[in-house]
Formats: C-alpha cells, sequence, structure tokens
C-alpha cells in the first residue's frame, strides 16, 4: 500500500493561478483536494497504460506523524477502480 501526503498543496494551486487567483479560489476551493483531483487523474492515467489494477482512494482527516504512525479518521472524499 502507498500513502502519498500532499505537502505544498496551497503552492502548487498558487502557481497554477497566481497570487490573487488562490486568495479568490482559496475561499471557495480547497486545494489539497483540487491537486489530489489533478494526482488521482494522473494516477488513474499512468495505471491504466501499465496495466495495473487499483482502488486508488482520496482521503481527508488522516495525517502523518512522524515515520511511523498514521492518524485517523478517514473520510473518503473520491474514489477511482481501476480495471
Amino acid at each position: 500500500m502507498l500513502v502519498i501526503e500532499v505537502t505544498n498543496a496551497r503552492e502548487v494551486v498558487r502557481k497554477r493561478v497566481g497570487r490573487l487567483g488562490e486568495r479568490l479560489l482559496g475561499t471557495v476551493v480547497d486545494a489539497e483536494a483540487q491537486v489530489e483531483r489533478a494526482l488521482l487523474q494522473e494516477l488513474e492515467t499512468a495505471f491504466r497504460e501499465f496495466g495495473i489494477q487499483a482502488r486508488i482512494y482520496s482521503v481527508e482527516g488522516m495525517q502523518m506523524i512522524g515515520r511511523s504512525h498514521l492518524e485517523l479518521p478517514v473520510t473518503v472524499r473520491d474514489q477511482r477502480t481501476v480495471d
């Protein structure tokens, strides 16, 4: 199982839409969720190309604590099944 924690979602959004756009979008759009949606799409495409079957989840509320603990609860924001 892989866990990918995006640690610079706001910076990624800022690079895409600029500082003013980030401020405007920040009140409406969750930067982390937006970046995760883009990553889900890229992973899905890559997995299909390699013939990998997987379930990819975008979850809310999970947080890494150091290198050895994962804090829960988990709320699933999105899910893809790649066949």
